[in-house]
C-alpha cells in the first residue's frame, strides 16, 4: 500500500534549520554509528535545530534516531510550537516503520491535547491509516477491519471536504470488500458441509449489506445452487433472475443459467484463482 506523504508543515519547517544542529563528539566520529542521535547538550540546542535534525534522520530512514530527536524536542522544549509538531512527526515515524500501536497511541494523545491544531485532520487520517494497515486477509477474523472502518468513517465525518476524506472513502470500500470476502469464505464452508441454512445467511448478508463489492455475483450464484439443492426451484429461478438482471455478462450468471436450463453450458473457466482475486482486490 502506498505510504502517506509527510504533512506539508513538516517540510516547510525545515527551511533554514539544517545547519544549526551539531553533535558533541570527537573529530571524525560518524554520527550514524552512535546509539542515539540526541546530542549531550540537547537542553541548550534550539527546538528548531533538534526538529530539523529529526527530519534529516527521517529522510535517511533512520527511524529510531528520528524518534529520539522528536522526543528530545518535546522533552527539552515542552511549551514550544516545535514540541507540538514533533509529537505529530514522531507518530508519523512510528507509522512509517510499521509500529502501528505506538503510532496510534501517540496520535490519540495528540488529538486529545491539540484538538484545534492546524494539522488535526492529518492526525485523524494518520491514525485511521495505522488501523487500516493492520487489516488481515479475508481468511482471518475481521475485527481489525471493523475498527479500521470506524476510524476511516471518523475522518469522513469530521473532514468531509478534504483529500483525507476522499482517500478514506476509497479505503472504506476496500475494507468492505474484506468483510464481504470473509462472509463468502464462511458461507462456502457451510455450503460444503451441507449446512445450507447457515450458508444462506452468509450469502444473503453479502447481497444485502455489501452490494458495492465484487462478491455479490458469486453470492447470488451460491444461493441459486443451494436453493436447487433444497428443491426450491422457484426461489432459485428468482435469485438467478436477479443475478442476470444486475450482472448479465458475469460467468456466475452463466453458471446459474446452466443449472436451471437443460442443455445450457456453464462458463468456460472456473472462477479466478487466488492470485487473480488478490490482484483484483488491490486494483
Amino acid at each position: 500500500m502506498i505510504r502517506t506523504i509527510l504533512p506539508v508543515l513538516a517540510v516547510a519547517l525545515l527551511v533554514g534549520c539544517g545547519d544549526s544542529y551539531r553533535f558533541r563528539q570527537g573529530t571524525g566520529a560518524d554520527p550514524s554509528l552512535t546509539r542515539t542521535a540526541v546530542p549531550d547538550d540537547a537542553a541548550t540546542q534550539s527546538p528548531e535545530a533538534l526538529y530539523a535534525a529529526g527530519m534529516a534522520e527521517l529522510r535517511q530512514n533512520r527511524y529510531q534516531r528520528a524518534v529520539d530527536l522528536f522526543d528530545a524536542v518535546e522533552r527539552e522544549h515542552p511549551y514550544s510550537t516545535w514540541a507540538t509538531n514533533a509529537k505529530l512527526m514522531a507518530a508519523y515515524t512510528d507509522y512509517t516503520r510499521n509500529r502501528y500501536t505506538e503510532a496510534i497511541g501517540a496520535l490519540d494523545r495528540f488529538i486529545q491535547l491539540h484538538p484545534a491544531h492546524r494539522d488535526i485532520a492529518y492526525a485523524y487520517y494518520l491514525r485511521a491509516l495505522a488501523q487500516y494497515e493492520q487489516i488481515n486477509d479475508a481468511q482471518r477474523d475481521q475485527q481489525q477491519t471493523i475498527v479500521a472502518m470506524a476510524a476511516l468513517q471518523d475522518v469522513v465525518n469530521r473532514f468531509p471536504d478534504t483529500a483525507y476524506a476522499r482517500d478514506a472513502r476509497l479505503k472504506m470500500d476496500l475494507a468492505r470488500d474484506h468483510l464481504a470476502g470473509r462472509e463468502m469464505n464462511v458461507g462456502r464452508y457451510y455450503q460444503r458441509q451441507g449446512l445450507y441454512s447457515a450458508a444462506i445467511g452468509r450469502f444473503r448478508r453479502v447481497v444485502d449489506e455489501y452490494q458495492t463489492t465484487n462478491h455479490v455475483p458469486e453470492a447470488l450464484h451460491r444461493l441459486t445452487e443451494i436453493y436447487i439443492a433444497l428443491g426450491l426451484t422457484d426461489e432459485a429461478r428468482r435469485t438467478a433472475s436477479v443475478l442476470g438482471f444486475n450482472y448479465p455478462g458475469s460467468p456466475w450468471y452463466q453458471d446459474s443459467y446452466a443449472l436451471l436450463v437443460e442443455g445450457a453450458q456453464p462458463a468456460a473457466q472456473d472462477r479466478p484463482g487466488f492470485f487473480t482475486r488478490a490482484v483484483n482486490w488491490l486494483f
